[in-house]
Parts: C-alpha cells; sequence; structure tokens
C-alpha cells in the first residue's frame, strides 16, 4: 500500500503539470501536443500500463487490509465501551476505505470520459502551424465536459475526497516503511499536509476555471 500510495503521488505531480496546459490561451495547441507526446511516447506508455497496474493493486491491497481489519475485529463488541476523544488522523484512517471506493468511482468515470472516448476515436482532428501532422483534439472534449456544472461539482467532490485521503495516506505511508526519525518526521508530516491541499486544489480550479470562462 505504502509504495503504490507513494508512486501515485508522484504520477498526481506529473499529472497536474499536464492538467495546467488547459490554462494556456492558445486554444487547446499546448494541451492537445501534451496529450499527443503522452500517449505516443514508448517510455510513457510503458509507465502508464504500470500505473494502471499500480492503481488496481493498491486498490486490490486496500480491500484486503479492510477486510483484515474487520476479521481481526470480529464480530463480538466490548462489554464497556469507553469514550475517548477521536482525533484527525484516527478519524480519516477509520474511513480511508470508503474514500478509496470514492475515488475509484471517480476513476473510472474519469477514464469513461477521456481515455475510453480517445481510443473510441471520438474526438476532432486539428493541425497546428510548424507541427507536422493531425492532433486529437483533447481540449475541446475537456472544454466540453467542464461546461457542465453537475460535472464540475462532482470533480471538486472528487477532489475533496482525494486531499482527505491524502492527508491521512501521505505521512502514513512513510510511517509504514518505518521512515520515522524526529527531525524529519515533522517536516513529512508538514509537505503532506500541504500537498495534500495543494494538489487536490490544483485539479480542482482547473474546471472552475474553464466553467467561469464559457
Amino acid at each position: 500500500m505504502s509504495l503504490t500510495g507513494l508512486f501515485l503521488i508522484l504520477f498526481l505531480v506529473v499529472h497536474l503539470i499536464g492538467n495546467f496546459q488547459l490554462l494556456a490561451n492558445d486554444h487547446g495547441e499546448a494541451f492537445n501536443l501534451y496529450t499527443r507526446f503522452m500517449t505516443s511516447n514508448p517510455l510513457i506508455k510503458i509507465i502508464s500500463y504500470g500505473l494502471y497496474f499500480f492503481i488496481l493493486l493498491h486498490t486490490f491491497m486496500g480491500i484486503k487490509l479492510k477486510l483484515n481489519s474487520n476479521v481481526s475485529r470480529g464480530p463480538v463488541g466490548y462489554a464497556v465501551k469507553k469514550t475517548r476523544a477521536v482525533g484527525t488522523s484516527a478519524l480519516l484512517s477509520s474511513k480511508m476505505a470508503w474514500f478509496g471506493i470514492i475515488i475509484l468511482v471517480f476513476l473510472i468515470l474519469h477514464m469513461y470520459q477521456f481515455w475510453l472516448q480517445m481510443k473510441l476515436g471520438n474526438t476532432e482532428m486539428v493541425t497546428y502551424p510548424g507541427h507536422d501532422g493531425e492532433y486529437k483534439d483533447l481540449y475541446s472534449m475537456v472544454i466540453v465536459v467542464f461546461q457542465n456544472p453537475m460535472l464540475v461539482l462532482v470533480y471538486i467532490i472528487s477532489m475533496i475526497v482525494i486531499g482527505l485521503h491524502l492527508w491521512h495516506g501521505f505521512q502514513s505511508a512513510f510511517q509504514t516503511l518505518g521512515l520515522n526519525h524526529r527531525k524529519y518526521t515533522p517536516l513529512i508530516k508538514g509537505f503532506g499536509k500541504a500537498y495534500s491541499i495543494l494538489i487536490p486544489a490544483g485539479f480542482a480550479i482547473i474546471p472552475i476555471i474553464v466553467y467561469l470562462s464559457r
């Protein structure tokens, strides 16, 4: 879970940098050139297949851990229940499986709306001066999707869930791997919290800007 999670954390940064090309004032040229490179470069294609594998592995391991946790706890409750304050970390930890399920549903929707439509050829072809050949106009497809307020809302809510998932998962990954140090652990936790806010916020702001700019 920790290793696959850290890989996906790195992927989110790269994916966000690419998505920011949508905001360039060039009628989609930068974004379409970026997507052409990401879908045609042999090395990137190999990494993409690895990404799909890691997403499935991360999901499988999360479900397995949740099931093992339920089995270990057993059906018999405590005779006396003690009420105690629950910290943010403990609360998020108890909801990680649900966050994961919501994120998985979002990923399926995301892949259907963009990746599958691209693979099925449901895109227009465009040309750009100074660049040979035709390019799939994925930019226009994204713009159409983000003109739907309900889909924009779905993306924003999904990014909030991803942020909550990352808030606990980032620092938990380092702790699980035993990378704890009196000096560096507070820095890792601080960086993890900043990451879990800024990266999902970056993804969320793109559909908002596109919708408001229509």
